[in-house]
């Protein structure tokens, strides 16, 4: 792999204090765009964000496919290169994109690396809390700060069902799945969805929460956050039990702090 992962850290960084924080709570009617529907929303931090990314990317790693968030819905074809591509970064500008444009601080930038096919380096960056989670395949997950702040983050230790707590983001289940995946949530202690895949991935890799559950799969939501959770000890597989790979964009993702607690919540949650 022939990416420096700590300096792709940094240009998240950068992008989020260029582009993104100053356009916090100061958006223009005309800074907010519709995209799929009502709440799938783009705004001038997500274009000007990624922009700067791939600027800084072309210069960190030439030889690198770029897959953005927003480059694919110009260009939904780009999505397909990432399966023939020996090296590409994958990255979603503003995940969270209903939050920031509603003044919530709840939101992040992402970036994954994907090297032959396989993700082997995550990073999440926090803008509102200046910090990184981020993992590389093999090595752990790191709670990393701009001073060079270093601290190993790991799951929760295994619960009954009755006692785990998780994120749930059921507004991508429909019909009768849908009501349910709602019934049988009622069996966790409690549920809540941030609407931000990279808020929810933090809190499971950093072992405040038990679970997580998706049924929409875009790998800009989820490659960076199922391998940082793996590397901070935690279980990942698509509702069939199969390994969710950087091409995968169906079949559910269930996210879980050990194999055994992934079973339960197969069983007892999907059905």
């Amino acid at each position: 792999m022939s990416i420096d992962v700590t300096a792709l850290a940094d240009v998240l960084r950068r992008a989020a204090k260029a582009e993104i924080l100053p356009r916090f709570r100061r958006l223009n009617a005309g800074d907010v765009r519709a995209k799929s529907e009502a709440t799938d929303l783009v705004t001038e931090a997500d274009v000007e964000a990624e922009r700067m990314i791939r600027s800084e990317l072309e210069r960190l790693a030439p030889q690198a496919l770029f897959v953005g968030e927003e480059s694919v819905a110009a260009d939904p074809d780009l999505l397909h290169r990432i399966d023939g591509a020996e090296l590409a970064v994958i990255v979603d500008p503003v995940d969270g994109t209903f939050n920031f444009a509603s003044g919530i601080p709840a939101f992040g930038v992402m970036a994954s690396v994907v090297y032959k096919g396989e993700t082997v380096a995550g990073i999440i960056y926090d803008p509102m809390g200046d910090d990184w989670v981020m993992a590389e395949k093999g090595s752990g997950a790191f709670l990393r700060r701009p001073d060079g702040d270093t601290q190993r983050v790991a799951v929760a230790g295994a619960k009954p069902l009755e006692a785990m707590i998780g994120m749930a983001s059921v507004g991508y289940f429909f019909g009768e799945q849908r009501q349910q995946i709602l019934s049988n949530l009622a069996k966790v202690r409690m549920f809540a969805c941030y609407r931000s895949a990279a808020q929810e991935y933090r809190t499971v890799a950093g072992g405040h929460v038990d679970f997580a559950l998706y049924n929409k799969l875009m790998p800009w939501d989820h490659l960076a956050g199922t391998l940082i959770v793996q590397e901070a000890g935690g279980h990942v597989a698509r509702f069939d039990g199969s390994a969710y790979r950087p091409t995968d964009v169906d079949g559910g993702l269930l996210v879980a702090t050990d194999p055994d607690s992934w079973q339960v919540l197969r069983r007892e949650i999907i059905g």
